[in-house]
C-alpha cells in the first residue's frame, strides 16, 4: 500500500512539472513572437529649410603685394626696418652706399656750370657778330657761324642739365622707400650685401594688409549654375552672391565676413575651374599675405529633404537608407546627397520624397532588409532607453 501511495504522489508531481513546462514553453513562444517584431525609431520625410556651407580651399594675399627692388647698384649700408615692420608710404627701407652717386651729381653740376659759361660766351659773340654784320664789317658766313656756336653751346647745356637730373635721381634711388602702406616681408639681404636692378631676388616685399584678397576656385558646373540663375550676367551673379566666411588654419571662423568681387572669365582647362576673389577687411592685421584657409559659401534651400546621417549606411561609396512600407516592412534604397554637410545631416537630392518613412536607429547593427518592425517615434525610443538605463542604475 505504501508503494502504491508513493507511486501516486510521484505521478501527481510529474503531471505538475509537465504542466509547468508546457505553460513555460507557451510563455516563451509568445515572448519570442513579440521579440520577433522589434521596435525602431522612424521619421517621416518632410521638406525643411537647409542651410549648408560649401567649402573651398583658399589662399590669402594682401590687396597690394609690392616687390621692392633697387634702381641702382651698390652695397647696402643701412637697414631702416626689420621683417614684419609696419611701414608708411614713402618711409625709407634701405640705404645703398651713396658716395659714387654723390660724386656723379657733383660732376654733373660742374658740367652744367661749364655749359652755362659756354652759352654765355657764345651769346656775347653772336650779339657782337650781329652788330658787325649790320654795319657790313663781317660777312654773313661769320655771323651764321657765331649763331651756330651759340646753338651748340645751348645744346651742351641742355645735355648737362639732363645728366644732372639723372645723377640726382640715381642719388635719390640710394634711399629705397616704401611705395605704399603695409607690412614688410622677408629681408634676404643685409648690410654689406651687393645689390643691383638685375638681381633676381627682391630686397623685400611690402604687403598692404588693410584688406585681404582671398582666392579660391569654382568648378565649371557651379559657374554654369550661377550664370543660368542670373541669365548669363557675371556682374549680376557677383552682386547676388551672399557674404562668405573664412575658416582659418586653426579651424576658427574669422570674425569679418567677405564679399566676392571678381570671377575669372576663363576656365582653366587643366583644373576645370575658374578663379574667384573674395575681399575681407583686416582691421586687426590677423590675416597675413601668403596664408591659407577655407572659404565657406552658404547655400540655402527652402524645400530640401534633410535626414540624419545616422539614418544612412554606406556600401561601395553609395549611400542607402531603410524605407518603411505601409505594412511596416523595411527595404534598402539608394539615395544621392549634396557633397557638403554640417556633420550631422545630409541633404538628399534623389531617392526620397516627402511622406515616406525611414528608420533612424539600429542602422548597421540590427536592421536588415525585409525585416518587419514596429515603428515608434524617436521620442518614444529615447524614453525607452532612458527607462532601461534607470532600471540598470536601480539594480546596481
Amino acid at each position: 500500500m505504501k508503494i502504491q501511495k508513493s507511486m501516486i504522489i510521484l505521478s501527481q508531481r510529474l503531471i505538475v512539472v509537465m504542466l509547468g513546462a508546457t505553460l513555460f514553453a507557451c510563455g516563451n513562444k509568445q515572448a519570442g513572437f513579440q521579440a520577433g517584431v522589434p521596435e525602431y525609431a522612424v521619421i517621416t520625410i518632410e521638406p525643411s529649410v537647409s542651410k549648408l556651407n560649401n567649402a573651398y580651399p583658399a589662399t590669402i594675399r594682401g590687396c597690394q603685394d609690392v616687390e621692392i627692388r633697387p634702381n641702382v647698384s651698390g652695397f647696402i649700408t643701412q637697414l631702416c626696418v626689420d621683417e614684419g615692420s609696419v611701414v608708411k608710404k614713402g618711409q625709407t627701407l634701405f640705404i645703398i652706399d651713396p658716395v659714387q652717386y654723390e660724386e656723379a651729381v657733383n660732376m654733373s653740376r660742374a658740367a652744367v656750370n661749364v655749359a652755362k659759361a659756354g652759352v654765355a660766351t657764345a651769346k656775347l659773340t653772336a650779339e657782337n657778330k650781329r652788330v658787325l654784320a649790320q654795319k657790313g664789317i663781317i660777312s654773313t658766313y661769320e655771323l651764321q657761324t657765331a649763331e651756330n656756336t651759340l646753338a651748340s653751346q645751348q645744346a651742351n647745356l641742355a645735355q648737362a642739365e639732363a645728366q644732372l637730373i639723372n645723377a640726382e635721381k640715381n642719388l635719390s634711388y640710394t634711399r629705397v622707400t616704401s611705395p605704399s602702406d603695409g607690412v614688410v616681408g622677408k629681408i634676404p639681404f643685409r648690410v654689406g650685401s651687393l645689390v643691383s636692378p638685375s638681381s633676381a631676388t627682391p630686397l623685400t616685399t611690402v604687403s598692404d594688409n588693410s584688406k585681404m584678397f582671398v582666392y579660391f576656385s569654382l568648378n565649371e558646373k557651379e559657374i554654369l549654375k550661377l550664370t543660368r540663375q542670373t541669365k548669363g550676367a557675371t556682374q549680376n551673379a557677383l552682386n547676388e552672391m551672399p557674404a562668405v566666411e573664412l575658416k582659418l588654419v586653426d579651424n576658427t571662423i574669422y570674425s569679418e565676413k567677405g564679399k566676392i568681387e571678381t570671377l575669372s572669365g576663363v576656365i582653366d582647362p587643366d583644373k576645370g575651374a575658374a578663379s574667384v576673389r573674395a575681399t575681407f577687411p583686416n582691421p586687426d592685421g590677423i590675416l597675413r599675405s601668403g596664408g591659407s584657409g577655407v572659404v565657406l559659401m552658404p547655400e540655402e534651400d527652402d524645400a530640401a529633404i534633410v535626414i540624419p546621417q545616422m539614418a544612412t549606411t554606406e556600401i561601395q561609396d553609395k549611400k542607402f537608407v531603410f524605407v518603411v512600407s505601409d505594412s511596416s516592412v523595411i527595404a534598402t534604397r539608394e539615395i544621392k546627397i549634396l557633397p557638403v554637410n554640417d556633420g550631422k545631416n545630409y541633404v538628399v537630392t534623389e531617392g526620397l520624397k516627402p511622406g515616406e518613412r525611414i528608420v533612424v536607429e539600429g542602422i548597421g547593427t540590427s536592421v536588415r532588409n525585409g525585416m518587419k518592425i514596429k515603428p515608434i517615434t524617436p521620442a518614444e525610443s529615447a524614453a525607452k532607453l532612458q527607462q532601461v538605463a534607470g532600471q540598470q542604475t536601480a539594480r546596481k
